[in-house]
């Protein structure tokens, strides 16, 4: 009888050292073992500073030699998301994703609840920051950039045209705004350089029409919601009016009036680095482009929107600001020492001075952090850090909630109207019916 059962004890005793030996391995392809030695992956949809994190994991590596981070790729411009979705469905889930805060609460089931990490980012991070990166009220990604934009200014550009100093801050309202304008073109300079693309008019643009409706995301998500059953209409809103009004003025001093639609981004960006433009509806991210370039400029700044002749309304003295990238942790295959490893890591990438340089420097980003003790050499993005330091911002929170499509969609509807094939009612009318598309989705 022993002789029998021998083999099936020999057999459990080798099932059990085997699954010992496995202990801590994940789904995720990252793995840890009993000496403590823990393996992360990292998916990056941040593709043009891959290899700045290639270094950082190195340099991590030499510092904590037991932890160990192989980079996943992205291509730059696409394929992204589908990547992302192809390591879920293949039940091999990065530990770390770096993802916009959208696919994130698309994916909200894969990831680690970080409520527990929540109070201490909220003292490191500048007010609202870890507020503004809250999907469905839970902390499921932790910020490591942040964006603004609004309308950029050419310092020299537009004090040559008004032949004295430029206060930013006398600009309170739209007429305020067209008053500089006319200036600026009696001088023979073009007054502003409109980008046509559907991603800067339907996102950027227009998409300020959520944001403004209150500074409450949820109070701006029952507006689109509002639209997409038909109990709000655009006709009547006074934020999207207000900007549509805004919108006419750029139109009509755009240095691209006559080709409005060409949307040539490098261009359009060196053009306005080099004066030939004195304002420029666009982002710090620009800098990527005007920061290398030669002959270009050296003071730049940047101003909100104007959406009325009432100096106290909301978005006058606010500009648009955003993380549009979160750190979030894989919760359906890394082992509990992989996900404290990656805790670990994004502490460390966020307020070492290695991290910090690495994400300044080296990537040219801004760090929504209170301590950062590397200046930053994009001169726009320190602009728009003032207003953030003032708390003079307006949260887009709200686009973490729309549908992927709705920049383009809504964009081309846009374009039609910068070249003037629909007017302000056929725009209403076509943003609406998208809109509608969209409900019960």
């Amino acid at each position: 009888m022993l002789k029998k059962v021998a083999p099936w004890l020999a057999l459990l005793l080798i099932l059990s050292l085997l699954a010992a030996c496995s202990q801590g391995k994940g789904k995720s392809g990252a793995s840890s073992d009993a000496n403590g030695e823990v393996k992360l992956t990292f998916f990056n949809t941040s593709a043009e500073v891959n290899s700045v994190f290639e270094k950082l994991f190195e340099t991590y590596h030499e510092q904590n030699p037991k932890v160990t981070i192989e980079l996943i790729p992205t291509p730059i411009g696409g394929a992204q998301l589908e990547k992302f979705q192809s390591l879920l469905a293949s039940n091999n889930p990065p530990t770390i994703s770096n993802l916009d805060p959208g696919t994130i609460l698309q994916y909200k089931d894969k990831f680690l609840d970080l409520d527990s990490e929540k109070s201490k980012y909220e003292g490191l991070t500048k007010a609202g920051a870890v507020e503004n990166a809250l999907l469905d009220g839970k902390f499921l990604g932790i910020p490591w950039t942040a964006q603004g934009y609004g309308l950029l200014y050419n310092k020299r550009a537009v004090e040559e045209a008004i032949g004295g100093t430029f206060d930013p801050a006398s600009i309170k309202t739209r007429d305020d705004l067209e008053a500089l304008f006319q200036k600026i073109q009696a001088a023979g300079k073009a007054p502003v350089m409109l980008h046509g693309a559907d991603w800067s008019l339907g996102a950027h643009y227009l998409g300020l029409t959520y944001s403004l409706q209150s500074k409450d995301v949820d109070t701006n998500l029952k507006f689109v919601k509002g639209l997409e059953d038909g109990t709000q209409s655009l006709a009547n809103n006074a934020a999207f009016n207000g900007l549509m009004d805004t919108f006419d003025v750029l139109k009509k001093y755009n240095a691209r009036s006559k080709d409005p639609l060409t949307a040539d981004y490098n261009k359009d960006s060196s053009d306005f680095a080099k004066g030939n433009a004195a304002f420029y509806f666009m982002g710090d991210w620009t800098w990527a482009v005007i920061g290398s370039l030669q002959g270009r400029d050296q003071d730049f700044g940047v101003i909100p929107v104007p959406i009325s002749n009432n100096p106290a309304d909301y978005g006058n003295t606010q500009i648009a600001y955003s993380e549009p990238k979160l750190l979030a942790i894989d919760n359906s295959g890394s082992s509990p020492a992989q996900q404290e490893a990656a805790k670990k890591f994004i502490e460390w990438l966020v307020t070492s001075d290695q991290g910090q340089k690495a994400i300044v420097s080296d990537m040219g980003l801004a760090l929504p952090y209170k301590d950062v003790k590397v200046k930053s050499t994009n001169v726009i993005s320190n602009a728009v850090n003032e207003y953030v330091d003032q708390g003079k911002t307006i949260n887009i929170g709200v686009i973490n909630y729309l549908p992927q499509d709705y920049w383009a969609k809504t964009g081309a509807s846009m374009q039609k109207y910068l070249a003037n094939v629909i007017d302000r009612q056929g725009l209403i009318d076509e943003v609406q019916a998208y809109w509608k598309s969209q409900a019960g989705k």
